[in-house]
């Protein structure tokens, strides 16, 4: 959903829209979204296989840490904000940093596809929410009845994973009403840099706790940054660019596939095969995503 990828749309600097503005005006827009949701459940891919060196809160703090860094050199903000600017920021960082906290707890205990289907319930209740079409309530409904399908799918599903995924929806959905705050009171990237900050400082705490000197060996750093690249930089910059030519609505669509994506990728890379009621639960859920984002206003 557009609204879901807040901090994605902002603006790069001029000296990045050289030879590599170039390179993606030769990719269709719609490929380079595509990409972008590739590079996303990739980057948890790798993540995942972090776990047994570092633990979920290592591997979270790796990201977000990288992340920030990445993010403060390119945009190097200013910290003289107004009061009611900041009061967003420090919100968005520390959702963000729960948002990622949540959602690989949930990683640990639950397949890849399923994770991330499950938390895209969140950006789906955003935007059915305040609906007033009975074709919307259709879709909720078939969102919920993927939701039953996941449940019933093996009779194996982690109630806790399960728990932790849908805190990492709730989490999410407060992440798109707080970013588009931050759009509002911040210029160019500058809010998404120092909120990424902000969650590093959440996150980091609990990764340097959880894994102590673990985090630093060479390997581990090297991984952290590639989560953080895959997870956070590329596709930032991959779908900034197809949101420069393409509407937010037909963006939005695209970004409906991501639960599919993540569950291929899953397959794919981590062997995570899922039961043939899971696979239709997730198109349920990619479905009624699609459709509640097709039928929001061009304007919203």
């Amino acid at each position: 959903m557009a609204t879901s990828n807040v901090d994605r749309t902002k603006r790069g600097p001029s000296s990045l829209t050289g030879l590599a503005g170039r390179t993606f005006a030769a990719i269709p827009p719609t490929a380079l979204v595509l990409l972008g949701i590739v590079s996303v459940q990739v980057g948890s891919a790798l993540a995942k296989h972090l776990f047994s060196a570092v633990g979920s809160f290592g591997t979270v703090a790796l990201r977000l840490f990288f992340a920030a860094v990445v993010l403060m050199l390119l945009w190097r903000p200013s910290l003289r904000m107004k009061r009611r600017a900041w009061t967003v920021v420090l919100s968005y960082g520390v959702i963000l940093g729960l948002m990622n906290l949540c959602f690989y707890l949930a990683l640990a205990r639950l397949p890849l596809g399923i994770a991330v289907t499950i938390e895209f319930l969140g950006p789906l209740a955003v935007a059915l929410a305040g609906s007033r079409r009975w074709l919307d309530a259709f879709w909720a409904v078939l969102a919920a009845g993927g939701v039953v399908l996941l449940m019933e799918g093996r009779g194996d599903l982690d109630l806790v994973g399960f728990l932790f995924a849908l805190a990492a929806g709730t989490c999410w959905g407060l992440y798109i009403l707080v970013g588009a705050a931050l759009g509002r009171h911040t210029t160019e990237g500058n809010g998404l840099a120092l909120g990424m900050a902000v969650a590093a400082l959440v996150a980091v705490p609990f990764g340097v706790a959880d894994s102590g000197t673990a985090l630093i060996q060479p390997w581990v750093l090297v991984a952290g940054l590639g989560v953080a690249l895959l997870s956070s930089v590329i596709p930032y910059s991959l779908d900034l660019e197809a949101l420069r030519r393409i509407p937010p609505r037909v963006f939005g669509i695209l970004m409906s596939l991501e639960p599919a994506m993540a569950a291929l990728i899953g397959l794919i890379v981590l062997q995570e095969s899922l039961h043939w009621s899971q696979w239709i639960a997730v198109l349920c859920v990619v479905a009624a995503s699609a459709g509640a984002t097709r039928g929001t206003r061009p304007d919203a």
